[in-house]
């Protein structure tokens, strides 16, 4: 039986420089690669060696996403979600919905084009 998994998403964003900044502070990512799209546009690619999210825009990318439309959110695990929590309010974007429930704890966000990110911690840490 094949086990796996998510090797990247691909989300189209309208700046991406700024969201690359972003991951890179909150999930201590690095820059993969960058370049022209087959599809027209620029992508960046940014995350660690198995793991990434490709940052897409064109002169079309307008952002303005509907929660479940066409996805829900996306999670990011972290170490120090307190930590997170304090970068994600740097960037000039609100930290809502805290939780503490089995299996961490957790908050979620909407980035500037409208797409909702969950953070969550299992290392137990205390609020």
């Amino acid at each position: 039986m094949p086990t796996g998994q998510i090797e990247h998403a691909n989300l189209t964003v309208t700046d991406p420089e700024r969201s690359a900044s972003l991951f890179e502070r909150l999930l201590g990512w690095r820059e993969r690669w960058r370049g022209p799209s087959k599809l027209g546009g620029n992508t960046i690619h940014v995350g660690d060696e198995t793991t990434y999210l490709a940052l897409y825009t064109n002169d079309t990318a307008k952002g303005g996403y509907r929660k479940g439309v066409p996805l829900n959110h996306v999670g990011l695990l972290v170490d120090d979600l307190d930590g997170a929590e304090a970068i994600v309010a740097e960037a000039g974007l609100e930290p809502f919905g805290h939780d503490d429930y089995e299996p961490g704890r957790r908050f979620y966000f909407f980035d500037w084009d409208g797409i909702e990110f969950e953070v969550v911690s299992y290392t137990g840490d205390a609020r």
